[in-house]
């Protein structure tokens, strides 16, 4: 998802889209106002899109915490040592 130059809104994890698989119809009872606020917040032109935003962005956080946790007890020093 593109965002406006200068705007604050979250775009979606850049590989999102290499995530995503075939899209199969489904059927959730969600609440409107949480969608409409996802919606604003991710400046989403759909709810769709806002609710693939937000499952994509949990997925990137879950691997950003993998990676956190691959990297525990592993030093880090500056490139010139």
């Amino acid at each position: 998802m593109a965002t406006k130059p200068g705007s604050s809104k979250t775009a979606a994890p850049r590989n999102a889209h290499k995530r995503r698989g075939t899209k199969t119809p489904k059927t959730y009872r969600l609440d409107e106002r949480t969608i409409a606020a996802a919606q604003e917040i991710l400046g989403a032109a759909t709810a769709t899109e806002a609710i693939e935003t937000a499952l994509d962005m949990v997925v990137f956080r879950q691997e950003l915490i993998d990676g956190t946790r691959a990297m525990l007890g592993t030093e880090l020093r500056p490139p010139h040592e």
